[in-house]
């Protein structure tokens, strides 16, 4: 709760308040993790953690570029009005880190190839087309790409339920398709 309690003031403090934002905001990936599976495994929870701060800074400076003028007015920082004019660049990298932190995250679990098809194809192309297509310099696009994020949560997620019903469906297969062994006697 301190993220949370602190977030508000950060744009006085540091040109990072997004860095804190994702860590706020991402808490519920441990949090989750834990209530779903009973307890917490760190190899897998942390680069999931990871990769969803690192998207954060990805939209919330995406979505800062739309108010950085009043921003620069009244003296508030963010990533921003840090990056500047390297903002696409920079971002670059915590699309790259984000996907590469997910697919860690996936690896760690045992996600199969269903999942990283999904997120590092379909998950890098949205990224990609999110960077090609913002213009910092327009509110309007900025926030219409912002926006656009909920593709990007969408496309993790049915990574994962694609993944998820490939193993169902596989495993249901392999189970299928087992013969008895006329040689094997049972006692």
């Amino acid at each position: 709760m301190p993220l949370v309690v602190v977030y508000p003031f950060m744009k006085r403090i540091t040109y990072w308040p997004q860095l804190v934002l994702g860590l706020a905001f991402n808490w519920g990936a441990l949090a989750g993790w834990t209530a779903v599976t009973g307890g917490m495994h760190l190899p897998v929870a942390l680069p999931l953690y990871a990769a969803g701060v690192s998207w954060t800074l990805v939209y919330d400076t995406i979505y800062g570029h739309q108010d950085k003028r009043d921003d620069q007015l009244v003296g508030v920082k963010s990533t921003s009005l840090l990056f500047g004019d390297r903002t696409k660049e920079v971002l670059a990298v915590f699309s790259t880190s984000t996907i590469g932190l997910i697919c860690l995250s996936g690896f760690m679990n045992g996600q199969g190839l269903p999942f990283y098809l999904a997120v590092a194809g379909a998950g890098s192309a949205h990224l990609m087309w999110q960077l090609r297509r913002v213009n910092i310099n327009d509110p309007a696009t900025c926030w219409s790409t912002f926006k656009s994020n909920t593709w990007f949560g969408a496309i993790v997620f049915g990574a994962i339920l694609t993944d998820l019903a490939y193993n169902r469906l596989t495993a249901d297969n392999d189970a299928g398709d087992k013969t008895p062994d006329p040689t094997e006697v049972e006692p």
